[in-house]
Protein backbone atom coordinates (compact mmCIF):
# COMPACT_ATOMS: atom_id res chain seq x y z
CA UNK A 1 0.00 0.00 0.00
CA UNK A 2 1.52 3.37 -1.07
CA UNK A 3 1.83 6.57 0.88
CA UNK A 4 -0.88 8.24 -1.22
CA UNK A 5 -3.35 5.50 -0.27
CA UNK A 6 -2.52 5.99 3.44
CA UNK A 7 -3.01 9.73 3.10
CA UNK A 8 -6.43 9.21 1.54
CA UNK A 9 -7.45 6.91 4.40
CA UNK A 10 -6.33 9.41 7.03
CA UNK A 11 -8.47 12.12 5.44
CA UNK A 12 -11.70 10.18 5.88
CA UNK A 13 -14.06 11.84 8.34
CA UNK A 14 -17.19 10.44 9.92
CA UNK A 15 -20.49 12.22 9.05
CA UNK A 16 -20.84 13.14 12.73
CA UNK A 17 -17.48 14.89 12.88
CA UNK A 18 -18.29 16.79 9.67
CA UNK A 19 -21.61 17.92 11.13
CA UNK A 20 -19.90 19.27 14.24
CA UNK A 21 -17.19 21.03 12.23
CA UNK A 22 -19.80 22.62 9.95
CA UNK A 23 -21.24 24.75 12.70
CA UNK A 24 -18.42 27.30 13.22
CA UNK A 25 -17.86 27.45 9.46
CA UNK A 26 -21.52 28.25 8.82
CA UNK A 27 -21.48 30.87 11.53
CA UNK A 28 -18.40 32.54 10.07
CA UNK A 29 -19.97 32.65 6.59
CA UNK A 30 -23.26 34.18 7.74
CA UNK A 31 -21.49 36.70 9.97
CA UNK A 32 -20.01 38.25 6.85
CA UNK A 33 -23.38 38.41 5.14
CA UNK A 34 -25.02 41.13 7.23
CA UNK A 35 -26.40 38.77 9.94
CA UNK A 36 -25.25 39.40 13.49
CA UNK A 37 -23.27 36.43 14.83
CA UNK A 38 -25.05 36.91 18.15
CA UNK A 39 -28.27 35.91 16.45
CA UNK A 40 -26.90 32.65 15.05
CA UNK A 41 -28.65 29.64 16.60
CA UNK A 42 -25.73 27.24 16.31
CA UNK A 43 -26.41 24.91 19.23
CA UNK A 44 -29.58 23.37 17.75
CA UNK A 45 -27.60 22.58 14.57
CA UNK A 46 -25.36 20.28 16.61
CA UNK A 47 -28.39 18.77 18.31
CA UNK A 48 -30.01 17.99 14.98
CA UNK A 49 -26.77 16.64 13.48
CA UNK A 50 -26.28 14.04 16.18
CA UNK A 51 -27.75 13.09 19.52
CA UNK A 52 -25.54 13.43 22.62
CA UNK A 53 -25.37 9.64 22.94
CA UNK A 54 -24.10 9.38 19.36
CA UNK A 55 -21.48 12.07 19.96
CA UNK A 56 -20.21 10.26 23.05
CA UNK A 57 -20.10 6.93 21.21
CA UNK A 58 -18.04 8.54 18.47
CA UNK A 59 -15.61 10.00 20.98
CA UNK A 60 -16.30 13.55 19.80
CA UNK A 61 -17.74 15.25 22.88
CA UNK A 62 -17.90 14.23 26.58
CA UNK A 63 -21.58 15.09 26.96
CA UNK A 64 -23.44 14.25 30.15
CA UNK A 65 -26.62 12.85 28.60
CA UNK A 66 -28.55 12.92 31.88
CA UNK A 67 -27.81 16.63 32.23
CA UNK A 68 -28.79 17.17 28.58
CA UNK A 69 -32.18 15.56 29.17
CA UNK A 70 -32.70 17.68 32.28
CA UNK A 71 -32.02 20.87 30.32
CA UNK A 72 -34.36 19.82 27.53
CA UNK A 73 -37.13 19.05 30.03
CA UNK A 74 -36.78 22.37 31.88
CA UNK A 75 -40.05 24.33 31.52
CA UNK A 76 -40.04 27.61 29.64
CA UNK A 77 -40.71 30.58 31.91
CA UNK A 78 -43.40 32.81 30.40
CA UNK A 79 -44.89 36.11 31.44
CA UNK A 80 -48.49 35.95 32.60
CA UNK A 81 -50.95 38.05 30.60
CA UNK A 82 -53.56 40.23 32.26
CA UNK A 83 -56.45 38.02 33.35
CA UNK A 84 -60.13 38.71 33.95
CA UNK A 85 -59.60 40.63 37.20
CA UNK A 86 -59.56 44.42 37.21
CA UNK A 87 -56.07 45.12 38.58
CA UNK A 88 -56.48 48.75 39.57
CA UNK A 89 -55.72 49.10 43.29
CA UNK A 90 -54.44 45.54 43.71
CA UNK A 91 -51.05 44.86 45.28
CA UNK A 92 -48.40 42.91 43.39
CA UNK A 93 -48.91 39.47 44.96
CA UNK A 94 -52.66 39.79 44.51
CA UNK A 95 -52.13 40.63 40.84
CA UNK A 96 -49.86 37.61 40.48
CA UNK A 97 -52.50 35.35 42.04
CA UNK A 98 -55.25 36.80 39.85
CA UNK A 99 -53.26 36.34 36.64
CA UNK A 100 -52.12 32.84 37.56
CA UNK A 101 -55.68 31.75 38.38
CA UNK A 102 -56.96 33.20 35.10
CA UNK A 103 -54.26 31.35 33.15
CA UNK A 104 -54.80 28.05 34.95
CA UNK A 105 -58.61 28.20 34.91
CA UNK A 106 -59.82 29.84 31.67
CA UNK A 107 -63.40 28.83 32.55
CA UNK A 108 -63.35 31.52 35.26
CA UNK A 109 -65.01 34.57 33.70
CA UNK A 110 -65.02 36.99 36.63
CA UNK A 111 -62.60 37.80 39.46
CA UNK A 112 -63.46 40.66 41.78
CA UNK A 113 -60.77 42.75 43.42
CA UNK A 114 -60.89 46.17 45.05
CA UNK A 115 -64.28 47.14 46.47
CA UNK A 116 -65.68 48.88 49.56
CA UNK A 117 -65.85 46.58 52.58
CA UNK A 118 -65.88 46.86 56.35
CA UNK A 119 -62.73 44.71 56.48
CA UNK A 120 -59.45 45.95 55.01
CA UNK A 121 -58.64 43.12 52.61
CA UNK A 122 -60.61 44.18 49.53
CA UNK A 123 -60.20 47.97 49.93
CA UNK A 124 -56.42 47.57 50.32
CA UNK A 125 -55.96 45.38 47.25
CA UNK A 126 -55.22 42.22 49.20
CA UNK A 127 -58.19 40.05 48.24
CA UNK A 128 -59.85 38.43 45.23
CA UNK A 129 -63.31 36.97 44.72
CA UNK A 130 -63.00 34.19 42.15
CA UNK A 131 -66.58 33.74 40.94
CA UNK A 132 -67.69 30.16 40.23
CA UNK A 133 -70.22 29.51 37.50
CA UNK A 134 -73.09 27.29 38.73
CA UNK A 135 -71.46 27.04 42.18
CA UNK A 136 -73.95 24.54 43.60
CA UNK A 137 -73.43 21.94 40.87
CA UNK A 138 -70.97 19.08 41.24
CA UNK A 139 -68.83 20.68 38.52
CA UNK A 140 -68.88 24.09 40.20
CA UNK A 141 -67.96 22.65 43.59
CA UNK A 142 -65.14 20.64 42.03
CA UNK A 143 -63.84 23.75 40.26
CA UNK A 144 -63.82 25.74 43.50
CA UNK A 145 -61.98 22.92 45.22
CA UNK A 146 -59.37 22.89 42.44
CA UNK A 147 -58.81 26.64 42.75
CA UNK A 148 -58.29 26.36 46.52
CA UNK A 149 -55.82 23.50 45.97
CA UNK A 150 -54.01 25.55 43.28
CA UNK A 151 -53.72 28.54 45.62
CA UNK A 152 -52.37 26.35 48.43
CA UNK A 153 -49.77 24.76 46.14
CA UNK A 154 -48.59 28.26 45.23
CA UNK A 155 -48.88 29.71 48.75
CA UNK A 156 -45.25 30.86 48.93
CA UNK A 157 -45.27 32.37 45.44
CA UNK A 158 -48.54 34.25 46.06
CA UNK A 159 -47.63 35.21 49.66
CA UNK A 160 -50.98 33.61 50.39
CA UNK A 161 -52.76 34.37 53.65
CA UNK A 162 -55.96 32.38 53.19
CA UNK A 163 -58.78 31.11 51.00
CA UNK A 164 -62.44 30.83 51.93
CA UNK A 165 -64.76 28.47 50.08
CA UNK A 166 -68.00 26.74 51.01
CA UNK A 167 -67.97 27.62 54.69
CA UNK A 168 -64.34 26.59 55.22
CA UNK A 169 -61.35 28.81 56.01
CA UNK A 170 -58.14 27.49 54.42
CA UNK A 171 -54.56 28.52 55.23
CA UNK A 172 -51.24 26.91 54.26
CA UNK A 173 -51.28 25.40 57.74
CA UNK A 174 -54.66 23.69 57.46
CA UNK A 175 -58.44 24.12 57.14
CA UNK A 176 -61.07 25.24 59.61
CA UNK A 177 -64.73 24.59 58.71
CA UNK A 178 -67.81 26.39 59.94
CA UNK A 179 -69.28 29.88 59.81
CA UNK A 180 -67.44 31.34 56.81
CA UNK A 181 -70.01 31.33 53.98
CA UNK A 182 -68.64 32.00 50.47
CA UNK A 183 -70.69 29.49 48.51
CA UNK A 184 -70.62 31.24 45.13
CA UNK A 185 -66.96 32.29 44.97
CA UNK A 186 -63.50 31.44 46.28
CA UNK A 187 -62.13 34.27 48.39
CA UNK A 188 -58.32 34.54 48.09
CA UNK A 189 -56.26 36.80 50.36
CA UNK A 190 -52.56 37.60 49.90
CA UNK A 191 -50.12 39.54 52.03
CA UNK A 192 -49.87 42.12 49.28
CA UNK A 193 -46.23 42.84 48.59
CA UNK A 194 -46.85 46.55 47.97
CA UNK A 195 -48.49 48.47 45.16
CA UNK A 196 -47.11 48.09 41.63
CA UNK A 197 -44.86 50.71 40.08
CA UNK A 198 -45.76 49.78 36.52
CA UNK A 199 -42.47 48.03 35.74
CA UNK A 200 -43.42 44.62 37.14
CA UNK A 201 -43.49 41.45 35.02
CA UNK A 202 -45.52 38.57 36.40
CA UNK A 203 -44.30 35.05 35.58
CA UNK A 204 -46.05 31.70 35.59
Amino acid sequence: MGRHELARQRRRWSPIALAVMAVPVAAAMTAGGGVSPVAQDTAPVIERAASPATLVAAGIAPVDTAQWRAVEAEPVVQALPVGVAAESGLQVKTILAARAISAAFPEILSIGGVRPDSLRWHPNGLALDVMIGDPNSAEGIALGNEIVAFAMRNADRFALQDCIWRDTYYTPGGAQPGGYGHYDHVHVTTKGGGYPTGSEVYFQ
